[in-house]
C-alpha cells in the first residue's frame, strides 16, 4: 500500500517541491536576487546581463542545496568571483554571504504573503505513514524548514527534522554529500540502507544514492525532462506525485524507472 519495498523501515523527505509547494516560490526569489545582481554586474563590468534561468540555472546549481553553496555554484557557472563575507553581512553588499541573505528576505516576504501549499497527495502519504507507525523526517537544506512545517500542521506528521540550522550547527555538508540524510536516518534510529529517500531535486536524489539509502524516489512536478534527469542522478523510481504511490495500478516489477516499489 504504501508503494516501497518490502525492506524499507523509514522515509526521509525533502520539504521544497516534495511536502510542499514552495519550490516555485524559492525559485522565483532567486530570480529576482540574482537578476537584480546580474543587472547591476553588468553595468559594473561591461560585460552583457544575462538573465538568471528558471528552467535550467534553478534545477543545475541551486535547486536543493544550501543557500551558500547555491550562490557559489551560480557565480562560478558565470565565472564571477566575490568575496565570501560573513553570514551576519547586509544584503545590500557585494559578497557571496549577502547575496544568500538577500536571497532568503525575498523568499520569507513571499511566503508570509502568500502563504505555503501543502501538495495534498503529500498529506495523504505523511498520514498513510503515520497510521502504520513509519518513522518518518524531513530534511531539508532550507533554514526556514521548522517555520513552514509548524505553518502548515504537517509538523505533526513528522518525527525528526534536518534543516540548515542543524546541518549548520553540526557541521553538515549540504547536498549532494548525503551527510544530512544520514543524520535523518541516525535519528530515526535506522541504517541507510532500510531507508527511503523522497527528492525532488538532482542534488538531492544524488545525496540519497551516494548515503547508499535502500530506495530512492524521485518526484517529478517540472515535467520537461526532468524524471529522465532524477533518474540519471540515482533515483530508483520517479513519481508525479506521492499519491501515485498509494495507487493500486502502482508497479510491482523493475521498470525502467528503477527496481520499483513492492
Amino acid at each position: 500500500m504504501l508503494g516501497l519495498p518490502d525492506h524499507i523501515q523509514a522515509c526521509l523527505f525533502d520539504l521544497d517541491g516534495v511536502l510542499t509547494n514552495t519550490a516555485t516560490v524559492h525559485a522565483a526569489a532567486w530570480k529576482e536576487m540574482f537578476d537584480d545582481f546580474l543587472e547591476n554586474w553588468a553595468s559594473r563590468s561591461g560585460e552583457p546581463f544575462v538573465p538568471f534561468d528558471i528552467g535550467g540555472d534553478y534545477a543545475e546549481y541551486v535547486d536543493g542545496r544550501p543557500r551558500v553553496d547555491g550562490v557559489r555554484a551560480f557565480l562560478a557557472a558565470r565565472h564571477i568571483r566575490l568575496p565570501e563575507g560573513t553570514a551576519d553581512d547586509p544584503p545590500s553588499a557585494l559578497t557571496v554571504n549577502a547575496l544568500s541573505n538577500r536571497k532568503n528576505i525575498l523568499l520569507l516576504k513571499r511566503i508570509r504573503t502568500d502563504g505555503v501549499e501543502v501538495y495534498p497527495g503529500s498529506r495523504t502519504y505523511l498520514e498513510e505513514l503515520s497510521r502504520r507507525g513509519v518513522p518518518r523526517a524531513v530534511v531539508s537544506s532550507s533554514a526556514n524548514c521548522v517555520e513552514v512545517l509548524r505553518s502548515t500542521g504537517l509538523d505533526a506528521f513528522v518525527d525528526a527534522v534536518v534543516d540548515g540550522v542543524v546541518a549548520a550547527r553540526d557541521h553538515l555538508a549540504g547536498k549532494p554529500a548525503p551527510d544530512t540524510f544520514l543524520a535523518g536516518a541516525r535519528l530515526l534510529g535506522v541504517p541507510p540502507e532500510r531507508a527511503a529517500v523522497f527528492e525532488d531535486a538532482l542534488a538531492g536524489v544524488e545525496a540519497g544514492r551516494a548515503g547508499g539509502f535502500g530506495y530512492v524516489v524521485g518526484v517529478d512536478r517540472v515535467g520537461q525532462g526532468h524524471a529522465e534527469q532524477l533518474r540519471k542522478h540515482g533515483a530508483d523510481i520517479v513519481v508525479e506525485d506521492l499519491a501515485d504511490l498509494l495507487a493500486p495500478s502502482t508497479p510491482s516489477t523493475p521498470s525502467a524507472a528503477g527496481r520499483g516499489p513492492a
